[in-house]
Formats: C-alpha cells, structure tokens, sequence
C-alpha cells in the first residue's frame, strides 16, 4: 500500500477517531497515528494508530486492533514507556540525538507535562527553528527528587512534542552524572548528550593554597589515571602561549600547578566516564561541567581544561566553567555584568580557538540579564540549560487556578526549606517569605515574581511532590491551556535574546 496522501489521511482519520487531536497527527510509510481522549480515564490521552494489515506497527506496539476497511486496521493503546519506545522507532526526529555545534537549550521538566508548552516557546521565539531543544532534561539528582527513572523522563518528553506536533529533531541530555551507574541507566534511557559533573573531584582550596601546599597536592593527584607525570605536565604547559582569537594567552608555572591541583582528579574522573560512556556503543555527545564548584574558573583553567581534556581524548562538545557573579536558582544573576561581560568574552574566545565548543550556562533559568551577553560573546556556540523554572510556572497555574493546594505547597515548602536547600548556593531567606495564611488568594500568584519565595519554592520540590504530586499533576492535566500559556510567555524571555546570534554549522542537521 501507498502512503495515504494529507486529504485522504485527515479524512480517514476524522471519520475513524473524531476526538483526534490534529496537532499530534503524523504519517510515515503508510502509518498515520495521534493521540485522542481516552475513554477510560479523564484527562488522559491514548495511542491511536491507522495501519495496513503488513504493517510492523501491528506487532510493535502495544495496542488493540479492529478493522478499519480495506486493507487497514485502527489501533489503540496506552501512553507507555513501549508504545513510546515505538513512536520514537516510526518517528526517529522524537528520538533524542546529539546536536553538534548548533545554538541549542534544555528544558528541564520535572513534572513530565511541560514538553508541549516548551514547543509553543520555541515556535513564537524562533519560528525560523535555529535553536535546537532538549526537551529530555534532567539531573540524577531531580530524578532521585521526583521519583522518575531516566526512561520516564525520556517517554514524557517523547509524549509531549508528539502532542504539539514537533517533527523538527530533539535532543536528550542526561545532566550532571557522576557514576558508572548513572552513566549506564541513562544510556539504556535512550539519551544522546551526556553531561559529566566532576565536581567532588574539584579541589577548590587550590584556588588560595600557599606554594607548599600546591606542590602537595600536585603530588597527590593520581598521575596513572591521568597517563602522564607529574614533571612531563609542567614541561608541556608551564610558560606556553595560547593563541586565542586574538588573545595571547600566557600559561605561567603556578598558574599550570593551581589548575593542576584544582581540576586534576576531575579530569581524570571525566576521561574514565567517558571510557564508560564509549564502552556501551552508544551514540553520544559529551558537556563537561565543573559550574557547581566554590570559586570562579579563571581562563587560564579554561585553557588548562581543554587542552587536558582534548589530550585525554575525550570528545566534549560543550564545557559549562563556574563563572564569575553568583547564578543562583530561579532568579537573575547576581553579581557585576560589566566583569562578568568582560570574563565571558575570555571564555568564548578560548572556546572558538582551542574548540570550537560550546559555552554551557547551567543554572541559566531567569537569566534574563545574561542572555544577550553570552549570545554575543559565544557567537551562538551556546548552550542554554534550564530546570526549575519551568516547576515554577507550573505552581503559577496551581496558584491562580487552586489556592488551596498552592497553601498547602506553600506550608511545606516553608517547613523543609532549610533542609532541602542543603544542595544549592541560593541566597533566599525563609523568614522573607509570606506565609500562606498572611495572604488573600488574589496575592498567592504574585509570589512566584518574588525571588526570595521562588527559590524556596525551587528547591522544596521534592518534598512537595512527594505529598501532592497527584492533585497538581491532576489540575495542570485539566488547566493545560493554562500551563501552556504560562510556559510560552516564561520561555519567549529566556529563547529570544539567542535567536539573533544562533547558528547550526553546516553539514550539522538533524
């Protein structure tokens, strides 16, 4: 049989599923599915499917069969980690693979629901599509937070573009992995980008240690692993000159050790990472992250870094430095812009000379005052990196739409706040924050543009979830225009500063 023309499809599709979203309706060799109402379960959707009678759709996805005339059979099944899994094998531009060079950002989910208004963003920001998404984002650590396994966090991305009709290409970033173990997981997952965090490994008492104190260190660092010696290091680094688009770039003795001291064990942790990641014969790009460390990377670390990283042969495609300033969790930077313009331009130009990669911004959720800065600098090798604020927006939507659930979010989040927030540089004080009861329900909304409340609320989330994930996942399902809409206007801000400098290197296509 012949691919069904769009004419005949849209006919043959109304008249089968009339409840249909249209927006989610793909065809591929013959095989046209969406998503419609299921009705078995308020606000739920399922799988449905038009297939010839030969097609591998019949046997591949979990699914219930009738006749649909002719040679066709109509199909209906449940959203489920196989029939997702499926979908990604009949639609290969919803399975996550690695996106080179090209302008890119991570849309971080923590709820599973987001993916659809995270495509309503991209499209009213860059309707000429040159920014590439990651809508499968999330750490080890939000996943433990969250309760979801890798895989889930893939499916729910995969179920959300399906819905809002994306066939433009995704990545999938499996964020800040430490062990072997989660390198694995997230492999078996289906990710495509791997973000390796070191961090534990970096030393930042080196930053300030006293000539004797280095040497020390230096010593201790563990040279096999590293597969050079601790002389040979000096004799290949200390007093080179590093071109770097135009700024010459001198790499002194105790400049060569500090960077040694501080990042060597964090190298070596991300080249056998990277042996582990390379023995699964999986396709794959690398980030390597070192922005969740005490003191700012200076650029002469940066250099130390890529070129240790490029002789140790690991293939990074992008590197997020801990920056200067502070870039706490859901709020603006906080620091001096005029140093951090000054530093990112330094950044970049070690990124395009001993690269090209990308300069990673993690914690760049609300960075409004940060975006323009970097996409200049980078000259669109940048890579975007949000979590949390997209939580945030969700618990706008619970604020207007239930202010009962949003008190009590509110209560918790006050009560686990100093616990919870162990994890995370914020600077927020509870004791700023209002508490649920000193509030009218037309004032609860008004807290999620208050920086203080939107990092409490940021780093509570697991604690909430645990208690009220079911009603909130249940009034985001039954407000998702709302949650759509959120999510658009929030995005717009963080994608359209990009949009001007964005660039996908030629011969780079998904």
């Amino acid at each position: 049989m012949t691919p069904l023309d769009d004419h005949d499809l849209l006919r043959r599709v109304t008249e089968l599923a009339p409840d249909a979203h249209l927006a989610s309706l793909r065809e591929r060799g013959g095989v046209a599915v969406w998503l419609e109402p299921d009705p078995a379960a308020r606000d739920r959707d399922r799988l449905g499917a038009l297939a010839p009678r030969s097609s591998v759709a019949l046997t591949s996805l979990d699914a219930e069969s009738s006749e649909a005339g002719g040679e066709m059979r109509l199909l209906h099944g449940p959203r489920s980690a196989g029939n997702a899994a499926a979908l990604r094998q009949l639609l290969p531009d919803l399975a996550p693979r690695p996106l080179g060079l090209a302008t890119s950002a991570g849309f971080g989910d923590r709820l599973g629901l987001a993916t659809p208004g995270h495509v309503r963003a991209l499209r009213q920001a860059d309707p000429d599509g040159r920014i590439r998404p990651i809508f499968a984002q999330q750490s080890i650590r939000e996943m433990t937070r969250t309760g979801r396994t890798p895989t889930q966090v893939v499916d729910d991305a995969t179920w959300g573009a399906f819905a809002a009709g994306w066939s433009s290409g995704v990545g999938g970033d499996a964020d800040h992995l430490k062990t072997d173990e989660d390198v694995h997981a997230c492999v078996a997952a289906g990710f495509a980008t791997f973000t390796f965090d070191p961090g534990d490994h970096v030393d930042d008492a080196a930053a300030s240690a006293s000539g004797a104190a280095l040497e020390v260190k230096l010593s201790a660092l563990p040279w096999d692993r590293l597969g050079i010696r601790k002389g040979e290091l000096r004799r290949r680094y200390a007093g080179a000159s590093v071109a770097v688009d135009g700024l010459d770039l001198r790499l002194s003795d105790e400049g060569v050790v500090r960077a040694a001291a501080k990042y060597g064990a964090a190298l070596a942790h991300v080249a056998h990472l990277h042996q582990v990641l390379k023995s699964t014969g999986a396709s794959f790009e690398i980030e390597v992250s070192v922005d969740e460390t005490g003191t700012p990377t200076t650029l002469e670390e940066h250099a130390f870094l890529a070129l240790e990283l490029k002789r140790l042969a690991v293939p990074f495609v992008a590197l997020a430095p801990r920056f200067v300033g502070r870039f706490e969790k859901g709020v603006d930077y906080r620091g001096d812009l005029d140093e951090l313009a000054t530093s990112l331009d330094g950044h970049a130009r070690i990124a395009r000379a001993l690269g090209p990669y990308k300069l990673s911004l993690h914690s760049g959720s609300d960075k409004f005052s940060v975006y323009s800065l970097i996409a200049k600098a980078t000259r669109g090798l940048v890579h975007l990196k949000t979590a949390g604020t997209s939580y945030l927006e969700a618990l706008r939507v619970a604020a207007s739409r239930d202010p009962g659930l949003f008190r009590n979010m509110l209560e918790l989040a006050h009560e686990r706040f100093e616990t919870d927030r162990a994890s995370y540089v914020i600077g927020a004080e509870r004791e700023r924050v209002p508490s649920a009861a000193s509030l009218r329900d037309d004032e609860l909304p008004a807290l999620l543009d208050d920086d203080d409340a939107r990092q409490v609320l940021h780093v509570t989330f697991g604690s909430v979830l645990d208690r009220f994930r079911p009603r909130l996942l249940a009034l985001l399902q039954h407000a998702s225009s709302d949650h759509e809409a959120a999510l658009e206007r929030h995005f717009v801000r963080h994608l359209a500063p990009f949009v001007p400098h964005a660039q996908s290197p030629t011969g780079d296509t998904l």
